[in-house]
């Protein structure tokens, strides 16, 4: 199997576990009558992915007796994934809601940890030069699942019973095992010889490297600045008085359509572009973007530039992610690239909860324009980062392999 093609489907499986224990399970709850409180605790079910890092090592140091250390895991989750979702399936929330909230945090532990290891396989299987297509074509994969396991799954429970839009959200898992048995096995490097080693030498290895800690700063600053003007985008809509379904319009349809263009273009780019060029350009672009809502504020409701704007945002979101989820991979070593893609990519996390977190405050202090203002120049320093990006230091990528 190609491994664009594979990159695309574990894409693809990687995504369409998320919705099922958040939004859509959310719509099942709220027919089977649970009470409000319960079904906003339901948020707790996803804390596996954000405490991913914490098993990490497991992954990188222990490889499965079959199909090798990445497509081997990949193999062993899914099919839990597919046993999980099943079992979701045969529950009901309104006679056993313990029970389905179990099996919901399984289905989540099960797919953070695919996340990890999916993250790694694509990281160590492709060279430096194809990291922003197969990035673009994860992301594109990923959204793509996501509104099939959204959208779709909702549309069909109106049409028959949620007991089967569980079994097909799990059969749809099905082409990922597949991929998992065809595609092929990175080249990997030596794993850590103990789980001790696994735990302490991601931190060790990426510690010794010459410009660590500006590497490490670098991840935090440079999308901070676009997802903090992103915080709040639905409650800035409504503020201009754009009706709900015009919004949800215009996200699920203009905008996912301009994040995935954005995304494919950008991954596109990046097979003639150095990876420093693609960060810059990029992130110029997305902090650019940052100005349509400033002048949207400014000028009130306005339905075609709620529009461009969305698009606008969308797409440089997409270019931008492409960008930097290449570096994120660039910057693992190879022995434990599970491990240091889902401590990197925790970091990132932070930027669309922690320190996004204070937006609404910002707003109610500053007003609509000058809050857009504050985001594009908080995207300056993360820019400015890459003026020492040439004395950063890169794992090797030949050392450690395994003969």
């Amino acid at each position: 199997m190609p491994p664009m093609a594979a990159i695309s489907l574990f894409g693809f499986a990687s995504g369409l576990p998320l919705l099922l224990t958040n939004s859509t399970l959310q719509a099942w709850m709220k027919d089977a009558h649970v009470d409000l409180g319960l079904i906003g605790l339901s948020a707790l079910i996803g804390l596996p992915y954000n405490l991913k890092f914490l098993w990490s090592p497991i992954l990188d140091r222990y490889t499965p007796p079959f199909m090798g250390r990445r497509r081997g895991w990949i193999l062993l989750l899914q099919a839990a994934l597919v046993l999980s979702l099943c079992a979701m399936a045969f529950s009901d929330p309104q006679t056993g809601l313990g029970a389905i909230a179990g099996l919901a945090v399984l289905v989540a532990f099960f797919s953070a940890s695919q996340d990890i290891v999916v993250d790694a396989y694509r990281t160590e299987l492709l060279p430096e030069k194809d990291l922003g297509l197969g990035s673009s074509l994860n992301i594109n994969f990923y959204r793509g699942a996501m509104l099939v396991a959204g959208a779709f799954a909702l549309w069909l429970s109106d049409r028959t019973t949620w007991r089967v839009v569980y079994l097909v959200m799990a059969a749809l898992m099905i082409p990922g095992m597949l991929t998992a048995w065809f595609a092929p096995e990175p080249v990997n490097a030596r794993a850590p010889r103990t789980l001790t080693e696994a735990v302490v030498l991601p931190f060790t290895e990426f510690f010794s490297r010459r410009g660590a800690l500006e590497m490490l700063a670098f991840t935090i600053l440079y999308k901070l600045g676009d997802m903090l003007a992103a915080a709040l985008n639905t409650v800035f809509l409504m503020t201009l008085d754009f009706s709900k379904t015009e919004i949800g319009l215009a996200t699920k349809g203009l905008g996912l359509a301009s994040l995935l263009t954005g995304a494919f273009l950008g991954g596109l780019l990046m097979k003639r572009w150095p990876l420093k060029r693609a960060l810059l350009v990029f992130g110029i672009l997305q902090a650019s973007s940052i100005s349509a809502p400033y002048f949207l504020a400014l000028i009130g409701h306005n339905r075609m530039l709620m529009l461009a704007t969305i698009g606008a945002e969308n797409f440089c979101f997409g270019t931008g992610m492409v960008a930097y989820a290449s570096f994120l991979m660039r910057i693992c070593d190879k022995r434990m690239t599970a491990t240091q893609y889902a401590l990197l990519s925790s970091l990132f996390a932070l930027t669309r909860t922690v320190f996004s977190s204070p937006a609404g405050q910002l707003v109610k202090w500053m007003g609509w324009p000058s809050f857009f203002l504050l985001c594009m120049a908080i995207s300056i320093p993360g820019l400015l980062m890459l003026l020492r990006y040439d004395r950063w230091q890169m794992p090797e990528e030949i050392q450690y392999i395994e003969s």
